[in-house]
């Protein structure tokens, strides 16, 4: 294993104490227990909005706190959840009043975790809205999860979601954008070769070199199905088919495109992947309003990628192109 780390025990930690002194404009770092909070937090009069989960998704969850998206991340360690220790101080933190949304991704422990924080926070007076995000297509059930994972479809949540708390939402009508995104995006991913997770120091998987994962999790869980390896149109087919199945537009419906490296694909090879999907999509009639290219929710450097197609609507479309400012996505600031 050649990673640029000092102790796998203390890879969380160090990289987060890296991230608050190249952000430090934009975040603050609680480190006992550990967890990210938007500058400023918490904002007079806005609903809290959190998210978290295991680390190794970077820029997942930290990389989007900030203006328009996020008011606090709670990393946990590598592919592992948070815990409810570091999840209530974090909500606690980001609550001015209004309320906090948790947008978690449905993991059993994320869920479970989340689920006592949002318990012990009631208990001290805080409101608690949950919105679960389960975009993945590829499996019903896995090793991490009952029912779908969720994984790119968390970034479009996060953004819109935000936009709405930043507008001035309340906690319900945030919470109910969250899951009206949640509804209308699916997502499938391919896997090249896997990851190493630091304290392991093996592969988390093994394919052979003409082989490839269709429909994996951003953990390295099995997908669908291992086949032979294909060029890129044909994988982005196999991708694209479900998602579509899946969420049944119809032609002359808009869409947002978003084409996600899962940490070890160059972004050549992503344009390749987006550039055969819109095609695809134009194929069925679809526009594509809106598009996002590059690594946002990796799986530390496994190759691989994944396509999410939302369903977009009008105001989905405002509240995505509304102003952000956070380390990972920026625009209109």
């Amino acid at each position: 294993m050649k990673k640029l780390i000092n102790d796998p025990k203390s890879v969380v930690d160090e990289s987060v104490q890296g991230f608050g002194l190249a952000h430090a404009d934009l975040v603050s770092v609680n480190p006992d227990p550990l967890f990210v909070t938007r500058s400023g937090a918490p904002v007079p009069g806005k609903v809290g909005l959190l998210s978290g989960g295991g680390s190794g998704h970077e820029p997942l969850h930290a990389g989007y706190v900030g203006i328009g998206m996020l008011d606090a991340a709670v990393p946990g360690a590598v592919f592992t959840s948070p815990t409810p220790d570091q999840i209530l101080p974090a909500t606690l933190a980001v609550d001015s009043g209004a309320g906090v949304v948790h947008i978690v991704k449905n993991y059993t422990g994320d869920v479970l975790n989340f689920e006592m924080a949002a318990e012990l926070a009631e208990a001290e007076g805080v409101q608690v809205r949950t919105v679960l995000v389960n975009d993945d297509v590829a499996v019903e059930d896995s090793l991490y999860t009952a029912g779908r994972r969720g994984v790119g479809g968390t970034v479009l949540v996060e953004k819109i979601a935000g936009a709405a708390a930043e507008r001035g939402d309340g906690l319900d009508a945030v919470t109910e954008i969250g899951r009206r995104v949640n509804a209308n995006v699916r997502t499938m991913g391919v896997a090249l070769a896997a990851c190493t997770v630091p304290h392991a120091g093996v592969p988390s998987f093994e394919l052979a070199d003409n082989e490839v994962e269709i429909g994996i999790g951003i953990h390295g869980e099995p997908g669908r199905h291992r086949i032979a390896m294909e060029n890129a149109d044909s994988i982005t087919e196999r991708l694209l088919a479900p998602v579509l199945a899946d969420l049944q537009l119809q032609s002359g419906e808009k869409v947002l495109l978003f084409v996600n490296g899962m940490g070890g694909t160059p972004l050549s090879e992503l344009y390749i992947v987006y550039r055969h999907a819109a095609a695809v999509l134009a194929e069925a009639g679809l526009v594509i309003e809106r598009s996002l290219v590059g690594n946002y929710i990796t799986a530390l450097e496994m190759q691989g990628c994944s396509i999410s197609v939302l369903r977009l609507d009008d105001e989905l479309t405002a509240l995505w192109d509304a102003p952000v400012n956070t380390a990972a996505l920026r625009w209109g600031i």
